[in-house]
């Protein structure tokens, strides 16, 4: 199996766009990321998967702390500067400090503050588990979606009562969970 079939084939698993900051000796840092998931309700946890090689990672795990920025449609520009290595990503980027102090990017759909809780290598990636200190307002916006190697978003918003998927973490009765 070479990493071109595996990309093409996980490609077509469609993800939501984030981009994870922190501030990290007196300055910004952050990267696109879409390896992003909800972990855990009881305690409140999440995972992001970091490049193994990333800087950006680097100065992210020193300052301890984290802010999980979720893309709103029309943030393709923002994901490709922080997708992109080198310059200064928060040139052109409007941001407010979160309670933690990192950078949440004006405009994303939502925001979730957190703390690191460990850090496990992972191949050539790292699995990062933050504890949810704070979470941010949702905005009436769709997000941004990446799904076969393109951005895009839902082509209908949600209609109907929400699905009773008892092994998902938006299920509203998750007290009942397996």
């Amino acid at each position: 199996m070479g990493t071109d079939r595996f990309r093409q084939v996980l490609g077509h698993f469609c993800t939501g766009v984030t981009v994870v900051t922190a501030v990290e000796a007196g300055g910004p840092v952050g990267f696109a990321c879409q390896a992003f998931a909800a972990l855990s309700l009881d305690p409140p946890l999440v995972l992001f998967c970091p490049g193994g090689k990333s800087s950006s990672w680097q100065r992210i795990e020193r300052s301890g702390r984290f802010c999980v920025n979720v893309l709103a449609a029309g943030q393709e520009n923002v994901s490709r500067v922080f997708g992109t290595a080198g310059a200064d990503k928060f040139a052109n980027v409007s941001w407010t400090a979160s309670p933690g102090g990192s950078p949440v990017i004006e405009g994303s759909l939502t925001w979730i503050d957190c703390s690191v809780v460990s850090v496990t290598e992972a191949g050539d990636h790292f699995i990062v588990v933050g504890a949810v200190d704070t979470l941010g307002p949702v905005l009436d916006e769709q997000p941004l979606l990446f799904y076969r190697g393109r951005y895009t978003t839902a082509s209908t918003a949600p209609a109907g009562p929400p699905e009773v998927v008892d092994t998902l973490l938006s299920w509203p009765r998750h007290t009942d969970w397996i």
